[in-house]
C-alpha cells in the first residue's frame, strides 16, 4: 500500500525516514546511481540505477503510485511524481503540491538562469536542526493522512 520512495544520492534525511518507516512497519526504497550503505532490514532496499542523468528520476516515476511519498529536493522530479498521484516531501520538510509546484518550479528555473550567468553561486544552506524537525513532521503528517483516507 504506502511506499516510501528516496531520491537518495545526495538525501540528508535517510535516518530520518529509516526511523518513521521503521515506526509505522513501511517499506522503503532507496534509488541512486551508485551503491550506499542501507540498513539491514528487509523493508528497506537500495536500487541501483545505470544510465543517464535522469535515470534515478526516471525509475521513481515508473515505479511511484497513489498513496506512496517520495523524498526529493529535485523539484522536476516533485513534479513528475506529483502527477503520479504520490505526496512529495523536500528535505527540509516542506512538502511539494499541486497549487506549490508551478512557482516552485518558476523560482527554479530563475535560480539556474542566475547561477549560470554568474551573479549567484553556492547551492542550498545545509540542513538545520529545525529543517529535520520540520522533515519529520511532514513525514509524520502524510502517512497519518494516507492512512486515514485509506480507513
Amino acid at each position: 500500500m504506502l511506499h516510501i520512495y528516496i531520491d537518495a544520492d545526495s538525501c540528508p534525511v535517510k535516518q530520518e525516514v529509516y526511523r518513521v518507516a521503521s515506526r509505522y512497519q513501511l517499506d522503503v526504497t532507496l534509488v541512486a546511481n551508485s551503491r550506499m550503505h542501507v540498513p539491514r532490514e528487509q523493508r528497506v532496499a537500495l536500487m541501483v540505477v545505470k544510465g543517464g542523468f535522469d535515470a534515478a528520476d526516471d525509475w521513481i516515476v515508473e515505479h511511484v503510485g497513489i498513496h506512496d511519498i517520495v523524498v526529493t529536493a529535485d523539484i522536476l522530479l516533485a513534479d513528475r511524481c506529483l502527477k503520479k498521484g504520490a505526496l512529495v516531501v523536500g528535505p527540509t520538510g516542506k512538502p511539494f503540491t499541486a497549487e506549490s509546484i508551478g512557482s516552485a518550479v518558476a523560482i527554479r528555473d530563475l535560480m539556474a538562469e542566475l547561477r549560470s550567468s554568474g551573479e549567484m553561486t553556492g547551492g542550498p544552506a545545509p540542513l538545520k536542526k529545525q529543517d529535520r524537525s520540520r522533515f519529520l513532521h511532514q513525514l509524520d503528517e502524510m502517512i497519518q493522512s494516507i492512512r486515514r483516507e485509506h480507513r
